[in-house]
């Protein structure tokens, strides 16, 4: 900058400054740190805030001349950056940004940057700064950091017979951003990209600035030359990924949380961690990592204490995005809950999520309504089924109203595949003493998947629901119920004779009809008639020879086989005893199309076990 067109008092007052610096004489440096911008400013890169800017308040003139001044910085990710400083030439000193009006970082680009993070020449004329024996010591956890971006930039703006030149022991020279000038569009010209030497000579005008970066250097030479002032800054280029977690559908039970961690690869350490919380499907409060290094990374989670389900309940994708224009790979919609991600680029803005979405849950829950049990010895056994295959069950406990053991265990099913609820009576139960009414809910309340809304109903679900259906059983009023149970079993057949004989036609089979009273009330004298359809390829006639046989606990009726059992040939089933008219004419008579049994007596009503009889039939299959 040449004369005083940037501010003669502008000269003094930095001239005192350092002069007052140096009347506090040589010493170690404090502990600094470094700062972000607070804002892109209107010609600012994208990823502004991947810079830290180095403080220079501490700046020492006296020891910067006399061997060095030691400097050490505390980075925002826990790093301690030391080098020594080492100043010769004209005077210079800390400054704030912007170092003047026409300076373009401060006014265009990286506002409000904090402290001092200009080195500003005092006089005009050429200064060397030299940053050596630069060490970075990792955060707890790390075992070491491999790779680091080390900043320089024009702090001020270089105009004609100015110039800046920076040399690097470390990787070749790089070109990160620019910073635009406050009017127009020139900039100073440069060159040595590529090489470890980088130089800035200065045009006329106002001009924008250089930022150019080299990959873990231990040492780095400055030559400021200035006509007016000029002034140089420096920076860690940081890499920042924040990790993130949201639910598509329902949890599997409400406890449900999760913990997603951003740890480094080697050792494991974690260098940032969220967990989920509430009930909502997020996103919750991000993990978010600021790096100085290279560290290879690794994005995990785990269910957070307190949760009932294991995190394989839960199907998980990763999907990254990064907002700066990058060659880091990014993972999109990859199933995995443990990623090894690799190792971030300085200047990335990284932003991951994991999206858990849980695989079909269902459970099946017993209820009773009004008057609970008709028999307290009533249980009830509620199943979840895939085809013929039962996966969760239960058998219900207790008395009267109260029901406990009520609920199945919550399974986990698979998307698409179709499960049935059903229930039985446990032991002597008759589910004929009740109605029953089947509700579902879906916890995934934006799920298209279809309910079913009645006891045997089926349902197809989808990833993400968590269906609850609840049975309730109403007793029925006071009544005399009869059941019927057929059965069958083979004496003999025509090959094997007695000898493991088998089903075929001319078999003869014994045909048992078990009838049962499930209801409390005895039935009327005499009206117990049943009526029964034989099967088309079955044959009953005079070599029926029927037997009755009482059950436990007793039915209470009597049978006589001459008065009590009739036969019809008719083509429809008579409606009364009297109709049953038909006398069969051979051992196993085709005519006969109905079976009429009239036992006599009261049949006797339950009391918790259904009292019943069983009446036989020989047969022959056709």
């Amino acid at each position: 900058m040449p004369g005083m067109s940037r501010g003669f008092f502008r000269q003094i007052a930095l001239l005192f400054l350092a002069c007052l610096m140096l009347s506090l004489g040589a010493g170690r440096a404090e502990a600094a740190s470094c700062f972000y911008a607070t804002s892109q400013g209107s010609t600012g890169p994208a990823n502004w805030n991947s810079y830290c800017w180095l403080d220079f308040s501490g700046y020492n003139d006296t020891a910067a001349r006399n061997g060095g001044q030691a400097m050490s910085y505390t980075l925002p990710d826990g790093t301690v950056m030391t080098f020594t400083l080492t100043i010769s030439g004209a005077g210079i000193t800390g400054a704030g940004a912007p170092s003047w009006g026409g300076a373009a970082v401060g006014n265009t680009a990286f506002l409000g940057i904090g402290g001092r993070p200009i080195l500003y020449q005092t006089a005009a004329g050429t200064t060397t700064a030299t940053i050596s024996n630069i060490v970075l010591t990792p955060p707890a956890g790390v075992s070491q950091i491999t790779s680091y971006m080390f900043v320089a930039a024009d702090g001020e703006s270089s105009n004609e017979g100015e110039s800046l030149r920076f040399v690097t022991n470390g990787g070749n020279w790089i070109a990160l951003d620019n910073s635009g000038p406050i009017s127009g569009s020139t900039y100073p010209t440069s060159a040595g990209l590529g090489t470890n030497t980088f130089t800035v000579t200065g045009v006329p005008g106002t001009v924008g600035a250089n930022i150019v970066g080299s990959s873990t250097p231990t040492s780095l030479t400055t030559t400021i030359v200035g006509g007016g002032l000029q002034g140089v800054m420096f920076a860690v280029r940081f890499a920042s990924i924040r990790l993130n977690l949201q639910l598509t559908g329902a949890r599997a039970a409400s406890a449900d949380q999760f913990t997603f961690n951003i740890n480094a690869t080697s050792g494991g350490a974690t260098l940032a961690t969220g967990t989920s919380s509430g009930t909502g499907n997020g996103p919750f409060t991000a993990a978010t990592l600021t790096t100085a290094s290279a560290l290879p990374l690794t994005l995990t989670q785990s269910m957070a204490a307190g949760s009932l389900n294991p995190l394989t309940d839960y199907r998980s994708s990763l999907t990254c995005t990064n907002s700066v224009s990058s060659s880091t790979p990014l993972p999109s919609g990859v199933l995995t809950t443990n990623y090894s991600f690799g190792a971030l680029q300085f200047g990335d803005l990284v932003t991951c999520t994991f999206t858990n979405t849980v695989f079909p849950h269902m459970q099946l829950t017993k209820a009773l309504g009004t008057g609970g049990r008709r028999f307290n010895t009533d249980q009830f056994v509620m199943n979840i089924n895939q085809g013929s295959t039962t996966i969760a069950t239960t058998t219900t406990t207790g008395t009267t109203t109260t029901v406990t053991n009520a609920s199945t265990p919550q399974v986990m099913g698979a998307a698409g595949t179709a499960y049935t609820f059903t229930e039985l009576g446990a032991g002597s139960t008759s589910l004929t003493q009740y109605t029953s009414a089947m509700t579902c809910t879906n916890a995934f309340t934006g799920s298209s998947t279809a309910l079913p809304n009645a006891v045997g109903g089926t349902v197809t679900p989808q990833m993400g629901d968590v269906i609850s259906c609840t049975i309730t059983n109403t007793r029925r009023a006071t009544n005399a119920t009869l059941t019927l149970v057929k059965t069958s079993s083979v004496l003999s057949d025509p090959l094997n004779g007695t000898t493991n004989p088998k089903m075929i036609p001319g078999s003869i089979v014994q045909y048992s009809i078990l009838v049962s009273n499930t209801g409390p009330t005895a039935v009327d004298n005499n009206t117990v008639l049943l009526i029964d359809s034989l099967p088309s390829q079955m044959r009953v006639g005079t070599a029926a020879t029927p037997t009755f046989t009482q059950g436990s606990p007793t039915s209470g009726l009597t049978f006589n086989a001459t008065n009590d059992i009739r036969y019809s040939n008719a083509a429809t089933a008579p409606t009364t005893y009297a109709g049953c008219t038909y006398t069969p004419t051979s051992a196993y008579d085709a005519s006969v199309r109905f079976i009429c049994v009239n036992p006599k007596g009261t049949m006797a009503g339950s009391t918790g076990t259904p009292p019943n009889f069983t009446i036989s039939f020989r047969a022959q299959m056709q």
